[in-house]
């Protein structure tokens, strides 16, 4: 949400729930990039509502199979945001006659039960045991290429060492098998009772109890069973026989199918998947972003993926080993080949759902802001590295700004968006529209102060980093333009139609007639300093450091930008119904002009005294700020603070954040793990922050506690401004090596 939406709009600051602060110490130091898993989703579809478990297998390869009334299928057409389907599997010519009744991975291929038969077409087709269960569906390989097999109510042991018929009734449905390679035995689960094998007494015998079971799976890590239910799950260990309490703080209860691998116990349920980590951390995978479908119905394991069959296709969960400045390359090429737009930073929207091939890059109220943020890390990017190339976009782009200056008729002022003439009605918020003196071209107007804030910090940012005359030069003359525009008007952004713009107001009886609890009040007088400091340093004209004494001295300014977030909230019921809707909330457009405006008012800060100020100012933000985690706030801290910062949570952002940035639907306010707090004026929804891989794609201006969110697959952010900036950045502070 920015300034420029006025209706419905939530605004402004007040006190953290104070239970949710992190604590008090952060950690400073610098990262050194090594590999992480990054995950991403690649999806097949079709209608296989009525599957259950061994339905889905793979070989050692990654080649999957799913099996669907007796036939094979197989993924088709898929890569990563391009979804495919399931096809018939004709690999194999004989296994159309086959009427396959359940399908398996063991010992790292794929074997089949059919009505006849266990046997399988790796190891030269040598596995061959013939069965007396002619409805056989549920079947485990255990050590020496022996097998346990059921028809639900029967059992049977086939072994290629003897034709001894080992066949018994079960006293309940058999529901799955699970063998345990450390104590060689089979395990039987039915829907109340966790039964042990025994082969040689013929018969099973009772071990553990629970209510509506429905999975089982062996955890080595532990030497224990990990058994779900209908509502939760609990584990057996084997060596005491014991079975702990039923587990319920878990995403979701209703468990369908449970797997492990190595030191991860994957579940699937009826509303997605979600993944137990060995540090008690648990991975949430639902909707479209992960899943076809929402009721997960089995699970398999590739050599870096994890295979998840739903009711309504096969999602493939990559696991990919990349360090984050692979992931930088790949966010760097992305944002050049789908999300540049005469030179802007913009959104791809998407006219069918998830389809890339379908979107167009539209214009937005912040073209000029997202712009600016991509484009700064470019310029931190270039201090880094000296790539030509990094170059040459930070000057398509910086052309890109610098029209926005001079495609309207007013001296200084920074349109919103251009594009060329005759598609105003097609173009957002058409009533914002001008035509420009140039016919080929029209323009959006009013200009937020989000923007205009973002222009000068990048343009301080590529005149201080960049080595290259132009760039520098423009960037100069870019600031010094700009507030011109605003001293010269009394501190307002004035627009075409000679009136200031809804939210381009610095002057103090606009600043200081909100209540000192607005939070307006501090973040103008904040953001103006900064930009008045910027101004001065860039262009040495007295006038903006006069300016900015005179602001700060004789209005209040610096006072105002003292003032401690503890003290932001709501206006109360005295004061007037404008201030009483500019804080209804905490808004995270104002988090976001605080932070980039930090960049002037603390390096560039008049002298040591007010760089002093700055600084207890900027942290006591950030220590309000530290329970959402978000890389940019944290990163940005570093300039102020390098010794104390959360490190540690600016590389969990930025290695956690999806690299499928469609905004796909979300939901998580369903799940049962998550501690639900109570109605706020921050807005913060749980006790602890999700990762953003289980959230939405958010810039930073959003609130991360959002649990839901309707995107529907429609538009695809760019990663200039959300992701390259917090990292360009760190690597330019040396926070990241």
């Amino acid at each position: 949400m920015t300034k420029s939406n006025f209706y419905g709009m939530t605004l402004l600051l007040a006190v953290w729930v104070q239970s949710t602060v992190l604590g008090q110490s952060g950690s400073g130091g610098t990262y050194y990039d090594t590999p992480f898993i990054q995950e991403y989703a690649i999806i097949n579809t079709k209608d296989l509502s009525g599957l259950s478990q061994q339905s889905l297998a793979s070989n050692r390869s990654s080649y999957v199979q799913v099996l669907e009334n007796n036939q094979l299928l197989h993924p088709a057409g898929a890569q990563f945001q391009v979804w495919g389907t399931l096809a018939s599997d004709q690999t194999y010519l004989p296994m159309a006659a086959k009427k396959v009744q359940a399908i398996d991975s063991y010992q790292g291929e794929i074997v089949y039960l059919d009505d006849k038969s266990v046997f399988a077409n790796a190891w030269a087709g040598t596995l061959f045991l013939k069965h007396q269960l002619p409805a056989a569906r549920i079947f485990e390989g255990g050590s020496n290429f022996d097998f346990l097999i059921s028809d639900g109510k029967q059992l049977q042991y086939l072994s290629p060492d003897t034709e001894e018929v080992v066949k018994l009734s079960a006293p309940q449905e058999i529901l799955a098998i699970q063998y345990d390679p450390i104590q060689e035995k089979f395990w039987v689960l039915s829907p109340s009772k966790l039964f042990q094998f025994d082969q040689r007494g013929k018969k099973l015998i009772e071990v553990a109890s629970g209510k509506n079971l429905t999975s089982i799976a062996f955890y080595s890590p532990k030497n224990e069973l990990i058994i779900g239910s209908d509502s939760g799950y609990f584990t057996f260990d084997i060596a005491s026989k014991t079975q702990s309490p039923l587990v319920t703080k878990i995403p979701w209860t209703d468990i369908n199918v449970v797997d492990t691998k190595d030191d991860q116990i994957w579940f699937g349920t009826s509303k997605g998947a979600f993944a137990l980590n060995p540090d008690g951390e648990i991975s949430y995978y639902f909707l479209e972003r992960w899943l076809p479908g929402e009721d997960v119905l089995d699970i398999s394991f590739g050599k870096d993926e994890v295979f998840l069959l739903t009711d309504k296709g096969l999602s493939t969960i990559v696991q990919k080993e990349m360090t984050l400045a692979e992931k930088a390359e790949y966010f760097d090429e992305y944002t050049q080949k789908y999300h540049l737009r005469n030179g802007f930073n913009s959104t791809l929207n998407l006219y069918t759902p998830g389809k890339i091939e379908t979107g167009r890059l539209d214009d937005s109220d912040n073209d000029g802001l997202w712009t600016s943020m991509y484009l700064a890390s470019q310029g931190f990017k270039y201090a880094v590295t000296k790539d030509p190339e990094t170059l040459v976009q930070i000057k398509q782009s910086l052309m890109a700004m610098d029209r926005l200056f001079t495609v309207n008729p007013v001296d200084g002022f920074p349109s919103r968006s251009f594009e060329r003439s005759g598609y105003i009605e097609k173009l957002s918020d058409p009533d914002r529209w001008q035509h420009a003196p140039d016919p080929e071209w029209d323009w959006k107007s009013t200009t937020s102060s989000d923007e205009v804030i973002g222009h000068v910090f990048v343009y301080a940012v590529l005149a201080e980093l960049v080595e290259d005359d132009w760039v520098k030069n423009k960037s100069i003359e870019l600031i010094d333009t700009l507030m011109t525009h605003i001293v010269d008007n009394d501190m307002y952004l004035i627009d075409f139609d000679g009136k200031p713009t809804l939210w381009g107001k610095w002057n103090p009886d606009y600043v200081n007639n909100f209540p000192i609890q607005v939070g307006d009040r501090k973040l103008n007088s904040s953001n103006i300093v900064s930009m008045l400091q910027t101004a001065y340093h860039f262009t040495g004209k007295e006038k903006f450091k006069e300016k900015a004494f005179e602001l700060m001295d004789e209005y209040g300014y610096l006072e105002n930008l003292m003032r401690p977030m503890e003290i932001i909230g709501q206006a109360g019921d005295g004061s007037d119904s404008y201030s009483q809707m500019l804080s209804e909330a905490w808004n995270h457009s104002d988090d976001e002009m605080y932070f980039v405006g930090y960049w002037g008012l603390y390096r560039y800060a008049f002298n040591e005294e007010l760089k002093a100020k700055f600084k207890e100012s900027i942290v006591d933000h950030w220590q309000a700020e530290r329970p959402e985690k978000d890389g940019l706030w944290d990163i940005m801290t570093a300039l102020v603070q390098p010794e104390k910062f959360d490190l540690e949570e600016s590389i969990w952002f930025l290695q956690k954040h999806p690299i499928d940035l469609i905004n796909w639907s979300v939901q998580n306010s369903h799940r049962k793990d998550l501690q639900i707090l109570e109605p706020n004026f921050r807005r913060q929804t749980t006790s602890q922050v999700l990762p953003p891989s289980e959230t939405r794609v958010a810039r930073h201006n959003a609130n991360r506690f959002g649990l839901d969110s309707n995107g529907n697959g429609r538009s695809i952010y760019s990663p200039g401004d959300i992701w390259l900036l917090p990292y360009w950045m760190g690597r330019y502070l040396e926070v990241i090596q």
